[in-house]
């Protein structure tokens, strides 16, 4: 195979449809636009949601609900699964870059530990939050909890 022996593949080269250019083209005339109106002219553009006067959706549907822009997400996680997790990678210290690195958490999430389950190993935790009785079954394991801002 050479330079000159190069060439599309069959069929998947299209000729470009030349609108406007004279009744002998068969798109003359309005251009397949139609006749008249907004759509047929330049620079129309469509209103986002328009329904063509029919109330539209997100009037029709009532509003229901509050959301506080103000509440704070927490990826939780439970003494009983930190225990699980200390055994299966290996962990001393349970922080925010331990659980990305292993692919536990996003770079962006927050962390509240809670006292669900038992904890025997003795771990440092640096967390975003933890509750009183995960708190106390971490020191009684022998552990520390640091709470970050």
């Amino acid at each position: 195979m050479k330079l000159h022996n190069l060439q599309p593949a069959a069929g998947s080269v299209h000729k470009e449809k030349r609108l406007g250019r004279g009744e002998a083209s068969g798109k003359g005339g309005t251009s397949t636009k139609g006749n008249k109106g907004g759509q047929s002219r330049a620079g129309y553009q469509r209103k986002n949601a328009h329904e063509g006067g029919q109330m539209p959706i997100q009037r029709r549907i009532p509003k229901r609900g509050f959301k506080n822009g103000n509440r704070v997400e927490f990826r939780v996680f439970n003494i009983g699964q930190i225990e699980e997790l200390a055994d299966k990678y290996g962990f001393t210290e349970i922080s925010l870059e331990n659980l990305y690195i292993n692919g536990l958490i996003s770079r962006t999430d927050k962390v509240k530990v809670l006292g669900n389950g038992e904890l025997k190993t003795k771990l440092t935790f640096k967390v975003n939050a933890v509750s009183e009785k995960a708190k106390s079954a971490i020191e009684a394991a022998g552990g520390s909890v640091e709470v970050l801002k």
